[in-house]
């Protein structure tokens, strides 16, 4: 990909994607269909691998169709490129230029809406216009995904140039480009999200360790008590001795400081998608020109999903305590809830004595 100032156009990016080019003294070719298609792919495989992890129930919310929704754009972006490479560029009905340009602007279009969307679906949760049955809420959000889709798809035939240049890419390499845009909504929702929890974070950046210890150690007594084990027996050797220690790391989580509600919730979300804004951004940093076909991804729905969950969960839980009407999202926003708040200390199993078996101390989970 090359950069491109557009002085016409101020609300998008533009870049040149390569699609051939060829050597004038040598008479050297080479076809860029191949790699694009490959590229594609990736983002396919990537891309529903990450969809099939987040969204274990697809129709919860508006945004995780939204992912499903990018997924099966991937697959006709790929399939348009697979039947192009393998036509030839001769028998195709349309050019690689054409396609990537308007799959570009398409993409660019779609986030903010979603977005939109999305939270409007979070804070009408409990009101009675969410309150149907699960065809019909899955009905409505499918309808209004494809409004979405097909007024960006319209939008594309208007506003995109579709015609591919030759220009010089190097001393006597001559190369067949086309303009993609570049989505300036995702490079400044990574930039400024990312600086937002660097920032937050930072002050306490002494105690975040040993929350971050706290919070594992909440998650874990959660999915403990999810997943009883009444029937099994364990021997204790020296049962005085571990509930005297327990007791006093017990009474040490008492009196160790809590985090802020919104502090606790944003470490719950920087612990998770804290990896996936540092490469955002290091591409950023670096000139790294991404296309919006690749920009506009399912990482990026679930990690916005993520941000305006977060958001919805800390505004009702200042209220409702740990607001739990939400969908189920990757960030264990209960799980944080209760280490600031300083409750759901892990509890010690009790203790029951059997009777037949005098040489050794028995006890049972109950």
């Amino acid at each position: 990909m090359l950069p491109e100032s557009s002085p016409g156009t101020t609300h998008t990016v533009k870049m040149l994607a390569i699609l051939e080019q060829w050597n004038v003294e040598s008479g050297c070719y080479m076809d860029n269909t191949a790699k694009y298609l490959l590229m594609m792919l990736f983002k396919l495989g990537l891309d529903a691998a990450v969809h099939f992890l987040c969204c274990r129930k697809l129709y919860s919310s508006i945004l995780s169709m939204c992912s499903l929704s990018i997924v099966l754009a991937d697959s006709v972006v790929a399939f348009s490129l697979a039947t192009m490479w393998f036509l030839g560029a001769e028998a195709s009905p349309m050019s690689p230029c054409s396609l990537l340009a308007h799959a570009s602007a398409t993409y660019g279009a779609v986030p903010l809406p979603m977005m939109f969307l999305g939270l409007l679906d979070y804070c009408l949760e409990d009101t009675h216009f969410c309150k149907q049955r699960a065809f019909c809420r899955c009905l409505r959000n499918a309808v209004l995904i494809l409004l979405i889709w097909l007024v960006a798809v319209v939008f594309s035939f208007c506003s995109v140039n579709t015609k591919p240049m030759e220009l010089e890419y190097s001393t006597h390499v001559m190369a067949l480009v086309c303009e993609v845009e570049e989505s300036p909504l995702i490079s400044c929702f990574t930039l400024l999200l990312f600086t937002a929890v660097i920032c937050a974070m930072l002050p306490f950046w002494s105690s975040i360790l040993k929350w971050q210890e706290e919070a594992d150690m909440l998650s874990e007594a959660r999915e403990e008590q999810e997943n009883p084990k009444s029937d099994f027996l364990f021997v204790s050797t020296n049962c005085a001795t571990e509930a005297e220690s327990s007791q006093e790391t017990h009474l040490e989580e008492i009196n160790r400081p809590r985090p802020p509600l919104w502090l606790s919730l944003t470490l719950g979300f920087a612990m998770f998608w804290m990896p996936y804004l540092f490469i955002s951004v290091l591409c950023l940093v670096l000139g790294f020109g991404v296309p919006a076909y690749i920009s506009v991804n399912v990482l990026w729905m679930e990690c916005t999903n993520s941000l305006l969950m977060g958001v919805v969960f800390w505004a009702k839980s200042s209220t409702l305590g740990p607001y739990d009407h939400l969908p189920e999202n990757v960030c264990l926003w209960h799980v944080y809830w209760h280490l600031s708040k300083g409750t759901g200390q892990r509890q010690l199993p009790m203790a029951v004595f059997n009777p037949s078996k005098v040489k050794r101390t028995t006890l049972f989970y109950v």
